[in-house]
């Protein structure tokens, strides 16, 4: 701000000081809004012929794009305002989300998907800018998806691991109604294919669902004749999504048939349903509600403010009583007059921050819900090994879920039974849900972990140490005692099937820890 000096005597000083400060308090309200955030950028990694390219973007002309990417076209304003919170909150919480890949977020729907800006997506980031919703005075935890098919859903229930805040409860919608209604039939051959690239291994004979939530989505699909034995319905879904296209299994609330030629999935909804409905607030803002109502209702305990420390957060509207018994299908609203009553302005906010500069997770899309839980888990084991090694951390730690064996497989040059690598100073590994179904989840990351805390301390040594250390410090128990021969090198590296790596990693551990039994130093094992 520039500097003002003022040789005018001390009434006239005192009064264009007041008329100076009114004056800049009126941009503040009246002018001010739209250029809040303007300093603050945000990287997008723009997906151009299968690689991104990095662009750097305005906060709110982001929010503008991405709300012309995920909006129901024609929706009203209060809807797209709505909406253009939600966004911005997800940007602020996700921020470095692809520090990996060396930018903020993408513009596919593994993160939010950015078009070309409207007048009225144009107007809803306007109207709302530097609005966040918050809980407790820091920015929420938001999902939303395009239909939560008339009951959202909880987080856990979605991704097994991930926090259930009181905000994002599982709760009937009468603003969606169920919208919409999908049908598809899956070949055995799909299903065999889709489930080997997910890393399960076997021949399937038949699918039967085993659990479902209280919403009444699928929460266990028990799968005859495959190892492992069963798979979450989100799994399944984000499986089928990666091998053969998300069009086929919209959501988890499905009912499952036996065909001739496969599987019959009959469902309702778009997406995994935690969080804001899109559908639900396009009909909910057509009957005359407005964005703090919508999202009362969907982020009940939420506040909407500004995400500065500066700023003090307003309460969100509670939930009127429901009105829409059979909600119309959304219209295709006017251009919006001036008579429309904005969302208040907060005011301006503070630079976003990225944390957590020493831990990247990268998930595929379909598994991001669980991000929280896999970096606690990979924090809390770092931790536990550092202490247990009596090594320093790692000054950076990234770990990487592939969407597919094949596509784990290419990253590594390794089989992908080995179910986990380090490349470089990456923690690869197979897909999510292979692991987590086997009970093998926090293993191999505390394996792969210790790899990366120890193996330097191992230079020139045979691969049995460098494994055998994994394995030792990775698994609870006894182990699994004399095996005969330390395995050779040659053997880690041509391993013909998993059976095979399975002896050569047991004999590996039984040769480091017999010079253990000898009270050998770990470090000292050769």
């Amino acid at each position: 701000m520039p500097e003002f000096r003022f040789t005018r005597r001390p009434a006239t000083l005192r009064l264009t000081r007041l008329l100076v400060l009114s004056l800049l308090a009126l941009w503040c309200i009246v002018g001010g809004a739209q250029e809040l955030g303007s300093t603050d950028t945000i990287r997008i990694g723009v997906l151009k012929n299968g690689a991104y390219e990095i662009a750097t973007l305005p906060l709110e002309p982001y929010v503008a794009r991405v709300l012309a990417g995920e909006a129901l076209p024609g929706s009203d304003l209060a809807a797209q305002q709505a909406l253009a919170i939600a966004i911005r909150t997800y940007a602020l919480g996700n921020r470095g989300k692809h520090r990996a890949e060396g930018f903020d977020l993408c513009d596919q729907t593994h993160c939010q998907v950015m078009r070309t800006a409207t007048p009225i997506t144009e107007r809803a980031a306007q109207t709302t800018a530097g609005q966040v919703l918050l809980y407790r005075g820091e920015p929420a935890t938001v999902f939303y998806s395009a239909s939560c098919g008339g009951h959202t859903e909880t987080p856990s229930n979605v991704w097994p691991g991930a926090e259930d805040v009181p905000y994002l409860p599982s709760q009937p919608d009468d603003g969606c109604g169920g919208m919409p209604e999908w049908s598809t039939e899956l070949t055995m051959g799909d299903l065999q294919r889709t489930l080997q690239q997910a890393g399960f291994r076997g021949t399937l004979q038949n699918v039967r669902v085993g659990t479902r939530s209280a919403s009444g989505r699928v929460g266990d699909l028990l799968l005859d004749g495959l190892t492992p034995a069963k798979i979450t319905g989100q799994d399944l879904r984000a499986a089928v999504g990666r091998t053969i296209g998300w069009q086929y299994v919209r959501s988890t609330a499905f009912e499952l048939e036996r065909t001739s030629r496969g599987f019959r999935f009959r469902g309702h909804g778009f997406g995994h349903g935690v969080g804001m409905c899109v559908i639900g607030s396009t009909k909910l803002a057509t009957a005359g509600e407005s964005a703090s109502q919508i999202l009362g209702r969907y982020f009940p305990g939420t506040t909407i403010g500004g995400y500065g420390p500066r700023l003090t957060a307003t309460p969100a509207a509670p939930p009127e009583p429901p009105r829409i018994a059979a909600a119309p299908p959304p219209r295709i609203s006017a251009p919006p007059t001036a008579s429309t009553t904005p969302v208040p302005i907060a005011p301006g906010p503070a630079p976003l921050v990225a944390a957590g500069a020493d831990l990247a997770i990268s998930l595929p899309e379909g598994d991001d819900g669980q991000r929280s839980a896999i970096a606690q888990i990979v924090a809390r084991e770092r931790a536990s090994l550092v202490a247990t090694l009596g090594v320093p951390t790692t000054a950076r730690v990234l770990v990487r879920f592939h969407p597919t064996v094949d596509a784990f497989e290419a990253a590594t040059k390794q089989p992908w039974f080995t179910l986990g690598a380090v490349v470089g100073s990456e923690l690869h590994f197979v897909p999510i849900a292979v692991l987590r179904s086997g009970g093998i989840l926090e293993r191999n990351i505390r394996r792969q972990l210790v790899h990366a805390l120890a193996d330097g301390a191992f230079s020139g040594r045979p691969m049995w140490v460098r494994e055998g250390a994994a394995l030792h410090f990775s698994d609870e128990g006894n182990g699994p005692g004399n095996r005969g021969a330390c395995p050779l090198d040659s053997e880690f590296a041509r391993p013909s099937s998993p059976g095979a790596l399975t002896d050569i990693y047991a004999r590996a551990r039984a040769c480091f820890e017999r010079q253990l039994s000898t009270g050998r130093r770990w470090q000292d094992v050769r």
